[in-house]
């Protein structure tokens, strides 16, 4: 009766708290039910006000946790790179392994010849790239590429502007907001922060006016605006600028704001005018380029300059293109001229999504954080374009600044080293949370590069398209089997990660990885804290109870007296509080840009035609042009193999039915997408829900080749260019197609 009895106990189901943060912009409240050791449900968040309750990723992290593939023990590569033949090892062999071609390349080639490069994964404050980054500080260094992947363009205009990237307010401001314009904005599925919709829903309530202009018609547009404006990828400076000129013409432009708290209004009033080059910035003139009618400009640009508070939400995705950063800088400037900049219920015009610790509630960082900066940065040259404002900020920093090479660039880097005039020859890649066959640009040229290393480190939970150019495959367990903090900022939140199941079959977690690889490569105290230890360094001085508190019921609410403000104090008291910028104001026009003295980088904003625009002469070859975009059944390429979510959506091209007639392409029919960079076979989706002349293909899908090349899963990196805009930005949205069905190909 006694074992029947310890039996019934060992399998009553118990609910722990947990947070999921996946990359996707959000930052969730998850209640895990477990029995026997096994996660059995995932429910979320249900207790108060604003919800921090998860989408339906969040919900099927438990598929993701025991999917059949996922990647259980250390593995060598056996077959050539990309095949994906692999062989088991022990981790002592597998970290030996790596070890000794970390001290060979070193040894061989010089620290330079060794790339470490990260992404986000799970966005937590322990178990991510730092331990890594500490490591190869440690050795002697490694090349730093630099370049942010969502919003380069948006840092640079910032830095640029405000001289600062802390420029976001709190979500829960926009409930004070008479009017809410979503630009390229779309957080009903890129999340944006977990309540963003929540706040959306509550403000439409109340009588807040939304307008989406988007060259799509979005899940937010459908479910929040009032309006949909569809506008020509690339073209948005344009239209911004046609704004300006509107509230110029009918003097609607907040002067007493312009005169107090900036410089270089009249630069940017004589470029509008056409006092510079001839060209009068009208709506007529931005119809012509944007393909958004005049009328529906000048009625934008009043109801912004009239209805305030106003909020413009400047999306990162159009910062995504060929000139990215005038769009960035643009909005900024609209921000100023309508007086909208640290008042409750306007908005910055900053980056709609930004990172950890940009809002007033700081938190620690775990010892195992690097404590000296790469040795190698002390022999790298500034960059060309580095603004000042890098070399103060404490989250991107002057190793930004000094950053050689950007990491569009990385495979056209291995490709030609020295020879092609890049400050190493590579030989060495070791990658933590990234995908980057997958979600570079020009991905048959990434796995070109990546076959000509001579050796290459995966941590990874899924054999993803990278890891199978691997030569060790390290297994790395998921959030659910370790404890960690995430962070929720839009509306400020802590979230406990407790480890809910011991790790599955032979993965560690990255703090547990780093400390062996430290060991065998003859490091030594590394790291002589506890997981616990650490986790409580971070939390450390935070607005929270005690640790214990926030661990036992996995999530605290930072209360705040009223909405965070960006920009507040230097807007209440400027005399006190000075913009970080060399003139201590908001700067629309930049002495420091003017004195580049290069076109494309003006002092001003301006608009800028792209490349691959509807003008260029490729449009004859490939006339549509194509944008990427996020997808609401994956966190860019995580979940992408989740049998729940791949049964919610297909990935699709959506094509215009316009655009489709022409073409003889029906909905559902299977159809190939080409330029000169590649070619991918896709789903059609005909709908309305796109402007005429653009298709959109959601980034993510795994690169899979055929024995051609051509891509049978739909990536659209194998479409798109290599190269960055002027302030650094990716260009994933500058991007020229021809679509046929396949029984024409």
């Amino acid at each position: 009766m006694r074992d029947d009895a310890s039996k019934d106990l060992a399998e009553v189901e118990k609910v722990i708290p947990s947070f999921c943060s996946s990359h996707c912009g959000g930052a969730c409240f998850l209640k895990v039910h477990v029995k026997g050791g096994v996660i059995t449900r995932i429910e979320s968040d249900d207790d108060g006000e604003p919800p921090f309750r998860a989408c339906l990723r969040g919900r099927a992290c438990r598929q993701r946790v025991y999917h059949t593939d996922r990647l259980r023990y250390p593995m060598k590569r056996v077959g050539t790179r990309g095949e994906g033949a692999f062989q088991r090892i022990s981790w002592d062999e597998a970290l030996n392994t790596v070890a000794g071609e970390i001290r060979r390349v070193k040894e061989s080639y010089g620290n330079s010849a060794l790339m470490l490069i990260p992404s986000a994964g799970d966005v937590v404050l322990l178990h991510a790239a730092a331990p890594f980054f500490k490591i190869f500080n440690m050795i002697g260094g490694y090349s730093n590429f630099w370049g942010t992947i969502s919003y380069e363009a948006a840092l640079f205009a910032e830095y640029a502007t405000y001289g600062t990237t802390y420029t976001r307010s709190g979500r829960d401001d926009l409930l004070n907001s008479s009017l809410i314009i979503m630009w390229g904005w779309n957080p009903a599925v890129s999340i944006q922060d977990t309540p963003t919709s929540w706040v959306l829903a509550e403000a439409k309530k109340r009588g807040t006016r939304i307008v989406c202009v988007d060259p799509r018609f979005t899940d937010s547009a459908a479910t929040f605006a009032d309006r949909w404006i569809p506008i020509r990828p690339g073209t948005d400076a344009a239209m911004l600028i046609a704004m300006a000129f509107v509230m110029i013409r009918d003097d609607l432009q907040d002067q007493r704001f312009l005169d107090t708290y900036t410089v270089g209004f009249s630069q940017f009033k004589d470029y509008v005018l056409g006092s510079e080059d001839g060209i009068v910035k009208t709506p007529s003139w931005a119809e012509a380029i944007t393909g958004v009618p005049t009328s529906v400009i000048e009625q934008l640009a009043r109801e912004y300059a009239t209805m305030k508070p106003a909020a413009l939400m400047a999306g990162i995705g159009a910062g995504r293109t060929a000139y990215g950063e005038q769009y960035h800088r643009a909005a900024m400037t609209l921000a100023a001229m309508t007086g909208n900049i640290g008042i409750h219920g306007g908005n910055a015009a900053g980056r709609s999504h930004t990172t950890m610790m940009s809002l007033p509630f700081m938190i620690g960082m775990p010892g195992i954080v690097p404590d000296m900066p790469n040795p190698l940065l002390f022999e790298t040259p500034f960059r060309k374009y580095a603004l000042h404002a890098y070399f103060d900020d404490p989250l991107y920093g002057w190793s930004t600044a000094r950053g050689h090479v950007n990491r569009i660039k990385m495979a056209d880097a291995i490709l030609k080293g020295k020879a092609g005039g890049y400050p190493s020859d590579y030989k060495l890649l070791f990658l933590v949370n990234h995908n980057i066959l997958n979600q570079s640009p020009n991905c048959s040229k990434t796995a070109e590069a990546l076959r000509r290393l001579e050796f290459i480190v995966d941590m990874e939970q899924f054999m993803t398209a990278t890891a199978r150019f691997a030569d060790i495959l390290l297994p790395v367990n998921t959030f659910l089997e370790r404890n960690d903090i995430a962070i929720g900022e839009g509306i400020p939140v802590y979230g406990y990660q407790n480890k809910v199941i011991d790790s599955l079959y032979g993965s560690k977690s990255h703090v547990e990885i780093a400390i062996e690889l430290a060991r065998h490569l003859g490091i030594p105290d590394f790291c002589t804290h506890s997981e616990d230890e650490l986790l409580r360094q971070c939390v450390a001085g935070a607005p929270i109870s005690s640790y214990e508190a926030l661990q036992e019921k996995g999530i605290h609410r930072v209360s705040l007296p009223e909405p965070y403000v960006a920009f507040k104090r230097q807007i209440d008291d400027p005399a006190n509080n000075p913009f970080p910028t060399p003139s201590g104001k908001i700067e629309i026009f930049s002495q420091e840009i003017a004195g580049w003295n290069n076109p494309e980088i003006p002092p001003v904003p301006k608009y800028l035609e792209t490349w691959e625009s509807r003008n260029d002469p490729l449009v004859k070859k490939y006339p549509l042009q194509m944008i990427t975009t996020h997808f609401k059944r994956r966190a860019h390429s995580q979940f992408e193999n989740v049998p729940w979510l791949k049964e919610l959506e297909p990935q699709a091209i959506l094509i215009n039915s316009a655009d489709a007639q022409a073409r003889g392409i029906k909905d559902g029919d299977r159809i190939l997408v080409f330029n000169d960079r590649g070619k991918l076979k896709i789903i059609a989706r005909v709908t309305e829900r796109i402007m005429p002349g653009v298709v959109d293909i959601p980034q993510g899908a795994w690169y899979t080749p055929d024995e051609n090349g051509v891509d049978t899963e739909g990536c659209c990196n194998i479409l798109t260019k290599d190269e960055n805009s002027p302030g650094g930005a990716f260009i994933t949205n500058t991007c020229l197609v021809e679509v046929q069905r396949m029984a024409d190909a």
